[in-house]
């Protein structure tokens, strides 16, 4: 059985060319779509960071060079905002990765899948237990869901795998898991498949975009063929790992949004407009007069 360690690496895949959002998506990564004022890429590193990761790996593909711009110094406009005086925007800027933290990025020279794109962070990783967030899945909580997912880590060790029921007409969109009995939020995983047709899904619990993974995915993400859609599956490597050692479902607490679609993507704009510090008030007021068709909608 893995031990718990405490985690420090966190894994973005981020190499994927977002083609339900082009052609907005055509010279820009979908992963620096904004919500409200910040790009889907920093929420991610945020949660990361406040899970204790240390190292953010990024796994690249092409035209993706504006995520690492994101998270690189920007002197010169540092040094601008300064000579304004604007510098709660000063603040934010320098914030968006704290000195403590590290960037990598390493290239993913093909689109073979969410289990190579991972494969391919085993050199920096090592063989510690790490987080794999993908940040297309969008998820509000009062505790980041993947400091939740430490927390089971830390208790029972293993394998964390972050789920949450769906429509059975919908098993066809992500990795369905069976599990034995659950204790509160935490079962045991004893079957993942990868996409199942509804009539085929051995349950309605859904991976949402959370792992938390023993290093030994990778001795077996090396010995994963191509399944679902010609691509290596990281679900395949998940289900041989359920040989070995304990892997668990967590039904974590929030609210996500799924931000790979355009409807999940303007539901969470929303939402996270009306919570926005200074324009939340001024927002949900406007929403009030445009559904009910008052004057002042249009301002």
């Amino acid at each position: 059985m893995t031990q718990a360690k405490d985690i420090r690496t966190a894994v973005f895949p981020v190499a994927g060319r977002g083609t339900r959002f082009l052609p907005a998506t055509k010279a820009s990564p979908k992963e620096m779509l904004p919500i409200v004022d910040k790009p889907l890429i920093q929420y991610a590193a945020e949660e990361a960071l406040a899970a204790g990761a240390r190292k953010l790996v990024f796994i690249t593909g092409s035209s993706k060079r504006a995520i690492e711009d994101h998270f690189d110094s920007d002197h010169e406009l540092e040094e601008a905002l300064e000579a304004q005086g604007k510098m709660e925007l000063l603040k934010a800027l320098k914030k968006i990765v704290p000195s403590w933290a590290s960037c990598i990025y390493i290239r993913q020279p093909s689109p073979l899948g969410l289990g190579h794109a991972v494969w391919c962070a085993k050199p920096v990783v090592g063989n510690e237990p790490f987080f794999v967030h993908l940040a297309d899945d969008l998820i509000d909580a009062a505790t980041p869901c993947l400091r939740q997912m430490a927390a089971v880590h830390a208790e029972r060790g293993g394998s964390v795998l972050g789920v949450e029921q769906v429509p059975r007409n919908e098993t066809d969109k992500y990795g369905i898991v069976a599990t034995d009995e659950a204790d509160g939020r935490i079962s045991r995983v004893k079957q993942i498949v990868e996409k199942p047709r509804p009539q085929n899904a051995p349950s309605t619990l859904a991976v949402v975009g959370r792992y938390l993974l023993s290093p030994t995915i990778f001795d077996k993400l090396e010995r994963t063929g191509r399944g679902a859609g010609g691509e290596i599956q990281l679900t395949d490597a998940i289900a041989d790992l359920l040989a070995d050692e304990p892997v668990y479902a967590y039904e974590f607490e929030g609210r996500r949004y799924d931000c790979g679609s355009k409807i999940g993507y303007l539901q969470a704009t929303v939402e996270y407009g009306l919570k926005h510090e200074a324009l939340g008030a001024k927002f949900s007021e406007y929403l009030v007069k445009l559904a009910n068709g008052l004057p002042g909608a249009k301002q």
